[in-house]
């Protein structure tokens, strides 16, 4: 009758929404593990019978989820029945636990990521928000688990928020764990929306099993600790797959610690979804490994169009990780178009990883339009003793022939041979040559990525 029903707590809903480029399922709220499995799985079954997907494919291949989020809302039957407001130290166990362990943040997130972004850390929006952030939490402290719902509300809200003040484009979004603005407000709801619509369902069913996990964790044992001023290393490190797998399994062994019996081989398909291998070249002894990394896309700023004012994204530049086993320290180097990578030695013998960020197209509007792309990439073992290259690979952002797709990669099979194409065990730089040392300034503030638009082009 052009009203929605009163709410009431007997009542289950699911709400099919349209929402740019894809359908928003609100599925029912799960009661324990085994509804929820039948939810997950019945809605993906009803879908697929629909026609309808949860993965898509651009047309250079990339594999992506759909782009609608897969956010996950933590609550009770009543507000009175939230554990986050029976026991506010549960909330803060858990931004501190993700603020801790940037893995959480960005290997389940879509590719929209940073300060900009629907989802931001709680310490990528203002750079004194730690600080405040730490005061609310001695806050938390003083007061205990018995003081009254609204506290928790009044001390995080205006810190759980994007860089404009939203309070829902938040990683940890409580806009209605309990606001005062009204009964919608005041359900004891915790939404975390740093989690993207994964290919598979049972891909979602891990990530609600680690989130289940994490509270059943803090629930116990509550996770103390001060925020880690991470500055650039947040995004220098933990946008690099190397460093987000050794994260991610630092947290199954906190599960396990604490009795949880989690694998680390559960997370290895989000590993493989989120960043994909290119490809493989082995020069000698030393092996080369390419595969795809997470960049942050800035919004820029207003502009006036036809259809009235803009703000653009800049998606141009790009970020890829290098994996180097077998090098031989003191002779051998790898440059990227001429240029020497800051490899970073892991705890692995022999093996190094470094960041490589480029301008992979020139869109009408974006930062340093003056830049230009860098593409194709190539990657040379320099042995340094005799001042030539070894061999090496090439990475291309377009196919190298030319090539223009007309229609979209039908499954992950093509996809993937479309990425791969891009990628050749050729083209390293003959004769002998001197590799390009950048400025250690060029670099301070990200010492394990190398970002091409700054090296000097001819």
């Amino acid at each position: 009758e052009g009203y929605p029903l009163p709410n009431d707590t007997r009542l289950r809903n699911l709400v099919v929404a349209p929402d740019p480029g894809v359908i928003e399922v609100n599925v029912p709220p799960a009661a324990d593990w085994p509804e929820l499995v039948s939810i997950v799985e019945g809605v993906n079954a009803d879908a697929a019978a629909s026609g309808l997907g949860t993965e898509k494919f651009d047309l250079d291949g990339t594999h992506n989820g759909t782009g609608g989020g897969n956010h996950v809302t933590l609550g009770g039957i009543s507000p009175a029945d939230s554990p986050l407001l029976r026991r506010p130290s549960l909330l803060r166990s858990l931004l501190t636990f993700w603020q801790h362990h940037p893995s959480l943040s960005y290997l389940f997130s879509g590719r929209f990521i940073g300060p900009s972004s629907q989802a931001p850390r709680v310490d990528e929006a203002r750079d004194d928000n730690l600080y405040e952030l730490d005061t609310a939490f001695a806050e938390l402290d003083r007061l205990g688990d018995d003081s009254p719902p609204w506290v928790v509300d009044r001390l995080l809200r205006h810190l759980l928020v994007d860089l404009t003040g939203n309070t829902h484009r938040a990683e940890f979004c409580i806009d209605k764990m309990f606001s005062p603005d009204s009964e919608r407000g005041r359900l004891g709801l915790l939404e975390l929306r740093a989690f993207e619509m994964p290919p598979h369902p049972r891909m979602a069913l891990v990530q609600a099993l680690l989130v289940r996990a994490l509270v059943a964790r803090c629930w116990e044992e509550p996770y103390r600790g001060t925020p880690v001023r991470w500055g650039t290393t947040l995004h220098d490190r933990y946008l690099l797959p190397w460093f987000v797998e050794r994260d991610l399994h630092d947290v199954v062994d906190d599960l396990r610690s604490h009795g949880f019996d989690f694998d680390p081989a559960w997370f290895d398909p989000f590993i493989e979804f989120r960043f994909p291998r290119h490809g493989t070249a082995t020069i000698g002894d030393v092996t080369l490994e390419l595969r795809g990394a997470i960049e942050p896309w800035h919004v820029l700023g207003e502009e006036a169009t036809a259809s009235g004012t803009a703000r653009y994204v800049d998606s141009s530049v790009e970020r890829l990780q290098l994996k180097v086993v077998g090098l031989v320290e003191g002779r051998h180097v790898i440059t990227c178009n001429g240029v020497v990578l800051p490899l970073t030695r892991t705890d692995v013998a022999a093996t190094a990883v470094a960041g490589i960020r480029f301008k992979a197209w020139q869109p009408p509007s974006g930062l340093h339009p003056t830049i230009g792309i860098d593409s194709p990439l190539t990657f040379d073992v320099v042995d340094t003793w005799a001042r030539r290259s070894l061999g090496g690979c090439r990475y291309h952002v377009v196919h190298p022939g030319g090539l223009s797709y007309d229609s979209f990669p039908i499954n992950a099979s093509e996809a993937e041979s479309r990425r791969q194409s891009r990628f050749e065990i050729l083209g390293h730089t003959p004769g002998q040559f001197v590799p390009q040392e950048l400025p250690i300034f060029d670099h301070r503030e990200y010492p394990v990525t190398l970002d091409l638009r700054r090296v000097t082009k001819a």
